[in-house]
């Protein structure tokens, strides 16, 4: 199920940023005093409650016609406002109401969201009486708080999160396999749906970025049910000329949020970029098993019998993080290979739900010591007490140690090789975590 999307819009210079950073924990959005310092959305994960959602950082709107630039920025904003689930709604407590707070809040009432009106830079007593000219807005209560100095930030996230819509009816069938097709543009990626289900379900096109939305289609194969969600292609935000494009990825990220496998779309002729590895890294981040698919193989120049061979290897060495996905050369124009898609995306989904008895792996834990005894720091030698298995979909494993801090990350890589080893888990990111136990309590 895909995350629930928060949008902060507000007009300029009211601390639409200092709140999405500080919400985020991170310093994400350029943060300045000069009205319109962000113009587009900029898009990060955050978290409250175990409530995981995704926040946009718009542009400040303003209702001037003459400027391009401030036209470009309320699109966006109105962009971020149709695709999120909650808006925040950022106002200056200092400043007051303002007409342009008006209007704004106009626009937000017919947008029939849930609005939460936060009225910033309230950090004093004195300032709290100026929420209550808010109320004119029309738009439930105001919330007064102080992005800058983090005052009433958990009021308003129990408000956000409270207002986020029930999705329990949206849930996929628990014995389909979803499947994102994700890739740059013109890569593809509508190419191989349509030859996968065998009809022209999918418009496909020569001109990137034909595909804006993501499209579910379900089909069956081989008596498996599987759901494909055909993705709008991402490309470099320098190379980005349509608002609506910038709108495209947000879905594209959504689309590999609600999948179990995600295909990752090369174009053979192009080789890897830089944006490539950003897409595949999101998907590898996010837990989901990755295919990766080198399509338009059939005019892949001078081809001999190591080609498959070499350009794996360049693969390898450019989406490092990857080495667990299986490749798979394709052609979507005469079918070559397409057959094989479902049968690897069956594979990997077998995978990530796979399940190691704990016995099992203190066994294989017992034998990793023995190869390449624990490393040891200032005189105090790495102990390894047991591990479990918490997860499936990524597997997740728990290893108790007596000191989490002397676990070097190239330890952590050895077993997760051995586990691959031992196991395969091909196509599926590994998550280990390392939690500290006192000997005395080890069973």
């Amino acid at each position: 199920m895909s995350k629930p999307i928060v949008a902060i819009v507000g007009r300029p210079n009211v601390g639409k940023s200092t709140l999405f950073n500080q919400i985020g924990k991170r310093r994400v959005s350029i943060v300045d005093d000069m009205p319109g310092v962000t113009r587009d959305r900029i898009y990060m994960d955050a978290e409250w409650l175990n409530h995981t959602f995704t926040m946009i950082d718009t542009g400040g709107i303003e209702f001037d016609e003459s400027d391009q630039i401030l036209r470009s920025m309320r699109y966006q904003a109105q962009l971020a406002m149709d695709e999120a689930d909650v808006i925040v709604f950022v106002v200056d407590g200092r400043v007051g109401l303002t007409s342009a707070d008006e209007e704004v809040g106009h626009l937000l009432r017919s947008a029939k969201k849930p609005v939460i009106l936060a009225v910033n830079k309230v950090d004093s007593q004195q300032l709290e009486a100026n929420t209550y000219e808010f109320y004119n807005l029309g738009l439930g209560e105001p919330m007064g708080i102080s992005a800058s100095n983090a005052l009433g930030l958990g009021d308003l996230l129990d408000a956000i999160v409270a207002a986020f819509p029930d999705k329990t009816g949206e849930e996929k069938e628990t014995d389909e396999i979803s499947i994102a097709v994700i890739g740059r543009p013109n890569v593809g990626k509508s190419s191989i749906v349509n030859a996968l289900i065998g009809e022209e379900r999918v418009i496909v096109s020569d001109v990137a970025g034909t595909t804006r939305d993501a499209i579910d289609t379900h089909f069956v194969a081989d008596n498996i049910k599987f759901m494909l969600i055909d993705t709008a292609g991402m490309r470099r935000k320098g190379k980005i000329e349509e608002a609506v494009e910038r709108y495209s990825v947000m879905r594209s990220l959504r689309a590999v949020d609600r999948a179990d496998v995600v295909l990752m779309v090369i174009d053979a002729f192009e080789g890897i970029t830089e944006q490539d590895k950003k897409i595949a890294g999101y998907a590898h981040e996010s837990g989901k098993g990755v295919v990766i698919i080198v399509n338009k193989w059939d005019i892949f120049p001078d081809k001999d019998d190591k080609s498959t061979l070499r350009f794996t290897e360049d693969l390898r060495d450019e989406l490092g993080f990857l080495q667990y996905a299986p490749v798979l050369y394709t052609s979507a124009l005469t079918h070559q290979r397409i057959g094989r898609i479902t049968e690897l995306v069956k594979y990997v989904a077998d995978q990530q739900s796979m399940r190691i008895q704990t016995s099992v792996l203190n066994e294989l834990i017992r034998d990793a010591v023995s190869v390449n005894p624990p490393p040891s720091h200032r005189g105090k030698q790495l102990k390894i007490y047991f591990m479990t298995q918490a997860d499936i979909q990524p597997p997740k494993f728990v290893i108790f140690v007596n000191d989490p801090e002397l676990m070097h990350f190239s330890y952590l890589r050895f077993i997760e090789n051995r586990l691959r080893e031992s196991f395969g888990f091909e196509g599926t990111p590994l998550k280990l975590i390392v939690r500290g136990r006192k000997e005395e309590e080890d069973i």
